[in-house]
C-alpha cells in the first residue's frame, strides 16, 4: 500500500529544526533582486497598473495613521481587487484571526498586505473531478502520499524556482517562518508525493480554519505529483467532515479539477460557521493507498462524512457560474 500511517507528536521544534529552517528558508541577493524586478513588472501590467493609485493612497494613509486592526473583508477595494488593507502585525494569533475572518496576506514586494477577493474559489467535495489519466496514474503505485511529514521542504519548495517559468513567489523567508510557526501550532498542514527512490516529487500547504482547508501553494517535480497529492488531501477532507477547499483565486487547474466562484458575501457566510466548527487537531496522516483514492466517486460520500448539503452547495456553485 502507497501510505504511510506515522504517529508524529506536537512538540516545539529542536535546535536542529531552527537550524534547518534557517538553511531552508533564505533568499540570496540575486534571487530578492529577480522576485522585486518580476513583481514591480506584475504590478505595472495593464490588468493591474489601474490599482496603483489607490494602493499609493494606502501606503500613504497608513504612514500617517497605521491601523493595526484586522480590515472588514467586505470593504475591499474593487482597483486593486480585493485588497483590504496593509499588514502591521504578522504574529502568529492575528494570522489565525485573519483566516477566520477570511482575509489573508499575500505581496510579491512591499510590504505585506490582506487581502478578500471579490470572488472567491471553492471546492465542494462532491465536485471534485479526478481526470481518468491522473486515476490511473495513482493506480501504478509509483507514488507515496504523507502528510505533515516535511513542511519545510514543502513550503520551500513551492517558493523555488519552476522549470520554464519566470521566478515571481511571494513565499519570502518571513512567510515560510510564519506558516512553520502556524505548523507547529497544528494549524498549518502539508502534504507530500515521494518517488519510489525517496525523493520529494511534489507537495502542498494550507491552513485549516474550523472545518473549512485553505490551500496556499502546491508544486511538481514530476508530472501531476501536485494533483495527486491534493486529490489525496481532499479524499481525506472530504472523510474528515470538512465544508470545503478554499482556493481563493480561480486558476485554470482549479477549475478543471471542480472549484467554483462564490461572490465574497457568500463565501464569508460560508466561513463564519465553517470556522465555528471543529476541525481534525494534531498532525494528519494518510489513512487509505492511492488506489482507494483513484477509485472515489466524489458524488458518492466517503464514510464519516458530517450531515450532507452537497446538493444546497452545488444549487450555489451553478448558481454563481450563471451570475
Amino acid at each position: 500500500m502507497a501510505y504511510h500511517a506515522d504517529h508524529v507528536t506536537l512538540s516545539a521544534p529542536s535546535g536542529a529544526g531552527d537550524d534547518r529552517r534557517t538553511a531552508l528558508f533564505r533568499e540570496n541577493f540575486a534571487d530578492m533582486a529577480e522576485r522585486w524586478t518580476l513583481g514591480l513588472a506584475w504590478a505595472a501590467l495593464p490588468s493591474r497598473i489601474a490599482g496603483i493609485p489607490n494602493l499609493v493612497r494606502l501606503f500613504a494613509r497608513e504612514f500617517l495613521a497605521p491601523d493595526f486592526a484586522l480590515p472588514d473583508p467586505e470593504r475591499a477595494l474593487d482597483q486593486p481587487p480585493g485588497l483590504a488593507g496593509i499588514v502591521h502585525d504578522f504574529t502568529m494569533p492575528t494570522l489565525l484571526a485573519a483566516y477566520r475572518r477570511g482575509v489573508y496576506p499575500f505581496a510579491h514586494v512591499g510590504p505585506l498586505k490582506w487581502w478578500s477577493p471579490p470572488r472567491r474559489s471553492l471546492l465542494f467535495f462532491d465536485e471534485l473531478h479526478i481526470a481518468k489519466r491522473l486515476r490511473r496514474q495513482m493506480r501504478q503505485d509509483h507514488y507515496t502520499v504523507t502528510f505533515d511529514r516535511d513542511f519545510e521542504r514543502v513550503i520551500s519548495g513551492c517558493a523555488a524556482h519552476r522549470a520554464g517559468r519566470w521566478h515571481l513567489t511571494w513565499i519570502t523567508p518571513k512567510i515560510m517562518h510564519a506558516y512553520a510557526e502556524l505548523f507547529d501550532a497544528g494549524h498549518a498542514h502539508s502534504f507530500e508525493v515521494w518517488t519510489e527512490r525517496g525523493e520529494l516529487a511534489g507537495g502542498g500547504y494550507g491552513v485549516a480554519v474550523g472545518n473549512a482547508f485553505v490551500t496556499e501553494s502546491q508544486f511538481s517535480r514530476e508530472p501531476n505529483t501536485s494533483k495527486i497529492g491534493f486529490t489525496v488531501l481532499n479524499w481525506h477532507l472530504a472523510r474528515w467532515g470538512f465544508t470545503f477547499n478554499d482556493g481563493k483565486l480561480m486558476t485554470p487547474t482549479c477549475k478543471d479539477m471542480g472549484f467554483c466562484e462564490l461572490p465574497r458575501r457568500e463565501f464569508l457566510a460560508r466561513l463564519g460557521k465553517a470556522e465555528r466548527q471543529p476541525g481534525k487537531s494534531g498532525r494528519w496522516q494518510v489513512e487509505v493507498d492511492l488506489a482507494t483514492v483513484a477509485d472515489w466517486k466524489p458524488a458518492i460520500p466517503t464514510v464519516s462524512l458530517v450531515p450532507d448539503h452537497t446538493a444546497q452547495q452545488r444549487d450555489m456553485c451553478d448558481q454563481s457560474g450563471k451570475s
